[in-house]
């Protein structure tokens, strides 16, 4: 059997902020708090099902050099541009990292700049 990701750790400033995000864009809960510096999101069915948990990492400073991380997300109920829209709504920002416009994804970031992409095909939910 191979690994699969169970969980994707996010540095943030601010992790409530994040959470709140976070947990309207993916339909998800609080999982687990460690005081003010740690909170994990996921499914409300928990940790360890087919959806990896997110930590949210407070960091006061921004670590240097660009995230190699980032999460790609897939709506579930509506389409690409419905959920673009919502995205928009909730606080995410379009970001440009030299897009051609010929891309099938939308490139945003949320409200604290790290940059998530929304794909063009919509997944059943589970």
């Amino acid at each position: 059997m191979a690994c699969r990701i169970s969980e994707l750790v996010l540095g943030c400033r601010d992790p409530e902020v994040l959470a709140r995000f976070w947990c309207e864009v993916l339909d998800f809960v609080v999982l687990d708090r460690e005081g003010n510096d740690c909170i994990e999101i996921g499914p409300r069915e928990g940790f360890g099902g087919p959806q990896p948990t997110i930590i949210l990492s407070r960091r006061d400073e921004p670590e240097p050099g660009k995230s190699r991380l980032h999460i790609d997300v897939n709506a579930t109920d509506r389409d690409q541009d419905a959920e673009l829209e919502r995205l928009l709504k909730l606080g995410a920002r379009p970001a440009d990292i030299g897009q051609t416009g010929e891309e099938q994804w939308h490139v945003l970031s949320d409200p604290e700049g790290n940059e998530f992409c929304l794909l063009k095909a919509r997944l059943n939910p589970l």
